[in-house]
């Protein structure tokens, strides 16, 4: 296959949107996260949430998946009851992302998760979310800095082998690891900050935000691991 891989990216939908003299519900996402794709040297498809069964249809049209940022993931699915600083839910996304990632797993697309895509992947995989943790986010609307620490041996090290200092802001974090999945970067205090599948299809999931740094290689990973899955159409 030549060209530029198409990479879709989970959008949301967002109501009291300003559209010129409109005020509509439009499907949202923060152009960071196409520029990202696109920087890397992929095609960015945005996919705005629809119904499950039309998930896999989807994904048999990308090359890759990214999960994006967002709103905490509703307690219930991972067996759990709110806690007092866990956000209201959205259960329309958290149905959507779900079959996604349900469905990328199941074909093999290339798969990253980003901050709540991260956490939303380790719920899929049957694991578990700590619903707050202090310092790991800035001031509201301002992104925070720490730096992570990549575990040798996992694909994460081999696109970043050196400790970096990233974008962050999160309240929340893995906590059990689902099904299959191992860490692969840790912040100072021993939060996990990365989690992979160590064999199969390239499936990584980063708590942090690259779209909003200028460290590209987690993605650049991502769009060349969509060459080894990629089809002719």
């Amino acid at each position: 296959m030549t060209g530029r891989p198409l990479i879709g990216l989970s959008t949301y939908l967002e109501s009291g949107t300003r559209w010129g003299v409109w005020e509509l519900e439009a499907a949202l996402l923060p152009v960071g996260y196409p520029r990202m794709v696109q920087r890397a040297g992929g095609l960015a498809a945005m996919l705005p949430p629809d119904a499950p069964e039309h998930a896999a249809a989807a994904v048999a049209r990308l090359d890759g998946l990214v999960i994006t940022g967002g709103p905490d993931v509703e307690p219930a699915r991972y067996g759990a009851v709110p806690g007092p600083r866990t956000g209201p839910p959205d259960r329309a996304r958290d149905t959507w992302e779900l079959a996604l990632i349900d469905a990328a797993l199941a074909r093999g697309v290339p798969l990253l998760g980003i901050c709540r895509g991260m956490q939303l992947l380790n719920v899929a995989l049957g694991g578990t979310l700590v619903q707050h943790l202090d310092g790991h986010a800035g001031t509201p609307g301002v992104f925070g800095r720490h730096p992570v620490e990549p575990v040798p041996g996992t694909r994460y090290a081999a696109a970043v082998p050196e400790e970096i200092s990233v974008p962050v802001f999160h309240h929340q974090a893995v906590d059990r690891l689902g099904t299959g999945l191992v860490v692969s970067a840790r912040a100072a205090d021993g939060t996990v900050e990365a989690v992979e599948l160590p064999s199969g299809p390239w499936v990584l999931g980063v708590q942090w935000h690259p779209e909003m740094g200028e460290d590209a290689r987690v993605v650049r990973a991502l769009v060349e691991a969509t060459g080894a899955s990629r089809v002719p159409r």
